[in-house]
């Protein structure tokens, strides 16, 4: 498995501190069995979710009267191994990269034997309301997405 934004896989997978569990329902699956080809997607957003919310990034957008929200730039899936009905799938993410106003963010998703399901990337952007455009992250959100402290989320 060679993603172009995965330059040492080993290397790559140490860098996460951070995971969601899910659980494949079968909503999610195709005719074929296994997990639709759309589905990883909202598993990368479930857990990029959840560790905005454990950096606090989360609650702050939601705020009423905040000028601030998130916005999926872009996104990718690369495809390892099929995933079928009820499996329970480990969602890990990370920040990989911090722009001006984004940021990269990985994803790495394995199953209860530690296989590699899925991975991915996507650029996320913090927009303003007022200017639709990006805003800067302060320091203090910088520093909270290089937090290298968080360990796991299990819900």
């Amino acid at each position: 498995m060679k993603a172009a934004y995965i330059k040492d896989f080993e290397d790559w997978k140490k860098g996460f501190r951070f995971s969601a569990p899910v659980q494949v329902r079968f909503s999610e699956t195709d005719m074929f069995g296994h997990v639709n080809n759309t589905v990883p997607i909202t598993y990368f957003e479930f857990a990029r979710i959840e560790y905005m919310k454990e950096l606090g990034l989360m609650q702050s957008w939601l705020t009423g009267g905040n000028e601030l929200f998130p916005v999926v730039a872009d996104i990718q899936v690369d495809y390892t191994q099929q995933v079928y009905f009820d499996e329970k799938l480990e969602v890990h993410v990370k920040v990989e990269s911090i722009g001006n106003s984004s940021i990269n963010v990985h994803y790495w998703v394995t199953n209860e034997k530690g296989e590699t399901c899925f991975t991915g990337r996507g650029a996320m952007v913090q927009i303003s309301k007022k200017t639709g455009k990006g805003h800067p992250w302060t320091e203090q959100e910088k520093e909270l997405l290089t937090n290298n402290r968080l360990i796991s989320s299990k819900n």
